[in-house]
């Protein structure tokens, strides 16, 4: 049975879909207020007991798809889990546990337990000698419960795949059928991939029995009431000018994006300390922490938040008039969901995007993909931000004057004045430089810009964004007709875990990408040896960031990262590559690398977009 649902929102509402009272007054409580068209057409079905086979990408509500009907049919008095829900990451897994937990508020004693790679298995297996009625779990810490029989799915109703071309993606479709093998033959499946391949339909085939099909076409287009503007990084620092568009731009709550965890925190902290409201949400935060510093952004204490792309999803905040990418995000639907923190509700946004020289073929592939034109943006210039200063100057003194306590202090200091013989506006003077402390008042002039270039020089390309050759360098080749790999330059680096220590490519690249929140499709080829292994992995990430990797452990052991040497590139030794097929000589011996690093697995350097056939999302660092 097929259903395709319609692109237009539908009429109809959570009560036409036969929910009990305690999920409709938990979701208007939410402010949800009629399904989306995948929640219209795939709730129904699972409420009657049957497989659903769903086709939708991240963002259209398929998360409260499946987990309406779950708790529908979920009985709290029964300690055992009842729902298992399979997810490729686990901050996919902690999202859905939120869901889960937000839409049960009023169903007393039910509990949820999200459980992936790690984190200790000390917690989660006391929630599960406790009682837990539905399990979120990356496949591979699910398989090691199962293992361990500390998961018992005897009881199980319902089993959901979500997103499992993912799961696919990241090898573990044997970990997703060995669990599929272990739930009751009565059990029904919901499986929910934003594409289909082969091996995806197969499991479908095999495992799902008569399910209704329901395709939902995604559009990656953003709103016309935002504009949408970048500015190309090149002179001053990013830091400096997040701070000019924040001194100069006109906004009442910004949200700003930066790639890592540790680099929202940087950020805020260097944003606080220049006099910015400014706080941080990643995934490193606990829901309670999370939820108050968003009340505090609607509270209007906070005017800046510096976020992952995991931890601003479902964010909706009336005052946030600004997005600004601090860092490019790496595929297109992300920049999407990022923007669309703006501009809802009809409201007018903006949307500031930063683009390295590096990252000129990624701003390319998202207009492409979004069928619009992101305008190149004019940075205020030191002059446009000692304007504001002396205008919120100004204010202050304003807002002073109408004090309840300016008669007070007026009278002290004429005071002052008539037993000092000092001028007002010299006492006037002494208390401004007393408010703004050692902060410099205005920012120095920027300097002249650069002399025109020289007839001669020409444009490597027809491309008003291309590099110029330098002196003395050859023009840039024209370009390669499109692919799907990002512009991104790599490097390689080495980790000390190899064959021996057991290790497969997706305990190194899901350690990386949760820790770094990478997304796995940027970590480049895996190429594991006795005792070592070489990975790819973007340039120019921060060395406190690498630091860091380095204490990440795999299979038991800190990986401790460095940059890898000809030594390692070149040393001969049985190895087995993730990603790419090694090449091969004219004697059927294995080929050398050269110094210099691998062609990434997961992309290449050739201009026009993002590999949509590699992963989109950390792997389980089992």
């Amino acid at each position: 049975m097929s259903a395709d649902t319609p692109n237009d929102t539908p009429t109809i509402t959570f009560a036409d879909l036969g929910l009990p009272e305690s999920l409709l007054k938990a979701l208007t409580e939410v402010g949800y207020e009629t399904p989306s068209p995948i929640q219209a057409a795939t709730i129904p079905p699972l409420l009657e007991g049957r497989d659903v086979l769903g086709q939708a990408q991240t963002g259209t509500g398929k998360t409260a798809a499946f987990a309406l009907p779950i708790l529908a049919d979920i009985d709290p008095k029964l300690a055992a889990p009842q729902a298992l829900v399979l997810a490729p990451t686990r901050e996919l897994a902690i999202q859905v546990s939120e869901a889960f937990q937000k839409y049960a508020h009023h169903i007393p004693g039910f509990h949820v337990l999200p459980i992936y790679g790690g984190q200790s298995y000390t917690p989660q297996l006391q929630a599960l000698r406790r009682g837990v009625q539905v399990v979120v779990g990356t496949p591979g810490r699910v398989i090691d419960h199962l293992n361990r029989g500390s998961l018992d799915l005897s009881r199980l109703k319902t089993l959901v795949l979500d997103e499992a071309d993912e799961m696919l993606r990241m090898g573990f479709v044997d970990d997703v059928e060995a669990v599929v093998k272990k739930c009751p033959d009565d059990r029904r499946i919901a499986l929910f991939s934003a594409t289909m391949p082969a091996p995806i339909k197969r499991i479908a085939q095999t495992y799902l029995r008569n399910p209704v099909e329901v395709a939902i076409k995604s559009t990656t287009t953003t709103g016309d009431n935002i504009r949408q503007r970048f500015w190309l990084v090149s002179g001053l620092h990013k830091l400096d000018a997040i701070t000019r568009i924040l001194e100069a731009e006109t906004y009442d709550a910004m949200i700003v994006f930066a790639r890592t965890k540790l680099g929202t925190e940087e950020l805020a902290e260097k944003l606080a300390a220049r006099g910015i409201a400014a706080a941080a949400i990643n995934g490193d935060m606990d829901q309670k922490s999370r939820e108050r510093t968003i009340q505090r952004l609607k509270d209007g204490q906070l005017d800046v938040l510096v976020a992952t792309d995991v931890a601003a999803r479902g964010l909706d905040v009336e005052r946030i008039t600004h997005v600004l990418n601090y860092d490019i995000p790496y595929d297109t639907e992300s920049y999407v969901h990022r923007i669309g923190r703006t501009g809802r509700a009809g409201r007018k946004g903006e949307a500031i995007l930063f683009v390295t020289p590096r990252e000129r073929g990624m701003l390319r592939a998202i207009e492409r993909a979004t069928r619009q034109q992101i305008t190149p943006m004019q940075l205020p210039s030191a002059q446009d931000v000692n304007q504001q200063r002396v205008s919120r100057f100004r204010d202050r003194i304003n807002s002073a004057l109408n004090g309840s306590d300016a008669e007070l202090f007026r009278g002290l200091l004429e005071d002052f004045e008539n037993e000092r013989n000092v001028p007002m506006v010299e006492i006037a003077a002494a208390l401004a430089q007393l408010v703004q402390g050692d902060t410099p008042m205005f920012l120095p002039n920027d300097p002249p810009p650069p002399p025109p270039r020289e007839r001669h020089e020409k444009p490597a390309r027809n491309d008003d964004y291309a590099p110029r050759p330098r002196d003395g360098e050859r023009a840039p080749r024209p370009p390669r007709p499109a692919h799907d790999g990002p512009d991104v330059g790599m490097q390689t680096y080495r980790i000390e875990v190899g064959h021996e220590h057991r290790v497969k490519p997706g305990n190194i690249v899901g350690a990386i990408a949760n820790e770094a929140e990478l997304e796995a499709r940027y970590i480049g080829r895996v190429d594991i040896r006795d005792d070592y292994t070489l990975v790819d992995l973007p340039e120019g990430m921060p060395p406190e960031l690498l630091q860091f990797l380095g204490n990440v452990r795999v299979a038991g052991r800190p990986i401790r990262m460095r940059l890898a040497t000809d030594d390692d590139l070149n040393q001969p030794t049985r190895r087995r590559e993730f990603g790419h097929k090694p090449r091969f000589d004219d004697d059927g011996g294995a080929r050398p690398r050269k110094p210099g690093g691998f062609k990434p697995g997961g992309f290449n350097k050739r201009p026009g977009g993002f590999n949509k056939s590699g992963p989109k999302k950390p792997r389980d660092p089992r």
